[in-house]
């Protein structure tokens, strides 16, 4: 057998049975658009995010991915690609890119269900957790870049910077 041969695998369930559970447990507004697709609309302290989890069957992942209503114009793309990069150095789990067709910041991430493995409720809850956090975390950035024509660098220092201690 090849590594790279696809096979079927038996499951109890759908791995998105699972996260189709969860939408609906923290009342998220969701839709299951076929078998192998749900879309969730979470609101976050920015803006709203729409997250989509896909299964792959042919590589056994599910997939998660997070936008958010922010077009990039043309003139901005080299910027936004530079902030990419600068803030996925900084994720020890998923990445942004840029969706080229639509202009859009995605941020994605999978998790592998290799040889017939189930996903749980708390890897569910962390996909979700991971996609909405990271867009939450970066937005302002992205928008710095946008709409203030802030350099990668500017906009990335101040996200970053924390503060400490009591006033």
């Amino acid at each position: 057998m090849s590594i790279t041969d696809s096979h079927e695998t038996e499951r109890g369930e759908h791995p998105l049975d699972m996260v189709e559970r969860l939408a609906h447990l923290k009342d998220l507004t969701f839709e299951r658009s076929g078998d192998d697709e749900i879309a969730i609309s979470v609101q976050g302290r920015w803006t709203s995010y729409d997250v989509a989890f896909t299964w792959l069957e042919g590589i056994e992942a599910l997939h998660v991915a997070c936008a958010f209503d922010l077009k990039i114009p043309e003139r901005r793309r080299s910027e936004i690609a530079d902030l990419m990069t600068r803030i996925n150095e900084q994720l020890w789990i998923g990445h942004f890119g840029l969706w080229d067709s639509e202009g859009v910041v995605i941020y994605r991430h999978a998790l592998l269900l290799s040889g017939g493995m189930e996903a749980n409720r708390q890897q569910c809850e962390s996909l979700l957790h991971a996609a909405v956090s990271s867009c939450e975390r970066f937005y302002q950035a992205f928008q710095f870049v946008v709409w203030a024509g802030k350099s990668a660098r500017e906009a990335l220092d101040v996200v970053m910077f924390e503060t400490t201690g009591e006033a």
